[in-house]
């Protein structure tokens, strides 16, 4: 059997980074050409400031490497320093996200480390790949106002020029076909109009706007129901868990689901998927909704209009909430008017995307 020559390492393995790995290599067929070294996607924080370290003894030294894919999770810097034997691979790193934008609630809380390890990482790359365009530029257009974030003089000059050259948009890759089969023979969608919110329980996704549109709407005497999915994070604001309580009947669904197959067949009953979210470079469970039926309402903001038309782009909340009390209040009339707009989803589709990733391993 022939040693493998792609060495793919996740630290955070586990959500969006684990779909991504999961479909490239079961798309391209190449487990056996991969060595995949992965820790838990528990405890981010610490695996952007320890991944490195942690992995280490996980990487064979005896190998026959000539690739290595990361996640910008990982400090690359750091791990080809402690391995030495890793600095000739042609080092390819995937940016989820980045740092240097994130939305923390206050200046003074965001960590320097975070967005300083991804240039790090990005200086030693060969090849520096974003899942959207929103997050390369905002990420290349933010290095030298993160960088002034250290005081004195003496700050390194010229990054973005050095790393801008290694970097392109590679999207992230959906099994479109298969969410489109199973929405043609999904539920038929009649009655009420279904509300979706399937994001983490976190600031950045902002759960309160979220939860005061739905008691607006619910106050306003309007009829609806709702499922607000996505993993409820350990500092979770609670103002979805007040907003259940009040709303009562109309929660059809609350928290995560385990089951892929019951997340999908909600995703196939919703009519409406929502983004309240601050924060957001692609959206995985925006994009999945979507495809399987359901019209998407979000910011005109970060990511989103470069994937969506303007009849899905609000301005505020106020703009939100008229939007749904309008289709709440006429649901019939609201669906035919979600059947005339187009979204192009087949450029995020894995038959599209997959050709394009099987360029990055040495697969021959």
């Amino acid at each position: 059997m022939t040693a493998p020559q792609n060495l793919i390492v996740e630290v955070f393995y586990g959500g969006s980074h684990k779909q991504l790995l999961d479909i490239v290599i079961g798309g391209l067929g190449i487990s056996s050409k991969c060595h995949l070294v992965t820790l838990p996607d528990k405890k981010w924080h610490w695996k952007a400031r320890t991944g490195a370290l942690t992995v280490l003894d996980k990487i064979p030294l005896e190998h026959n490497f000539k690739v290595i894919f990361v996640s910008s999770v990982l400090n690359l810097a750091e791990l080809l320093a402690l391995r030495p034997d890793l600095q000739n691979l042609r080092k390819i790193v995937y940016f989820h996200e980045n740092q240097l934008v994130y939305p923390v609630k206050q200046q003074k809380e965001r960590d320097f480390q975070y967005g300083y390890n991804q240039i790090l990482t990005c200086l030693v790359a060969d090849v520096v790949l974003f899942n959207s365009e929103f997050n390369k530029n905002s990420f290349l257009s933010n290095i030298s106002k993160f960088m002034k974030i250290q005081p004195g003089p003496g700050r390194p000059k010229g990054l973005k020029e050095r790393i801008e050259p290694k970097c392109s948009v590679l999207y992230f890759p959906i099994h479109v076909d298969a969410l489109r089969s199973a929405t043609l023979n999904g539920n038929k969608k009649d009655g009420l109009l279904h509300l979706l919110w399937p994001h983490r329980w976190e600031h950045d996704k902002d759960p309160e706007m979220f939860a005061r549109v739905l008691l607006s709407l619910h106050k306003s005497g309007l009829d609806f129901r709702v499922s607000m999915l996505g993993k409820v994070c350990s500092d979770f604001p609670e103002s979805l868990v007040c907003a259940k309580d009040e709303l009562n009947e109309k929660v059809l669904h609350c928290g995560f689901v385990e089951s892929k197959d019951e997340y999908l067949s909600i995703l196939h009953e919703a009519d409406i998927v929502i983004s309240t979210a601050k924060h957001e470079f692609f959206g995985v469970a925006m994009m999945e909704a979507v495809i399987s039926g359901c019209h998407p309402l979000c910011p005109n903001a970060i990511v989103y209009p470069e994937i969506y038309p303007t009849e899905c782009l609000y301005e505020n909340e106020e703009d939100l909430f008229n939007r749904l009390a309008k289709f709440c209040s006429e649901p019939r009339s609201a669906r035919i008017s979600f059947g005339e707009i187009k979204i192009d989803v087949e450029k995020f589709s894995d038959k599209v995307l997959l050709p394009e990733y099987a360029k990055l391993f040495n697969l021959f």
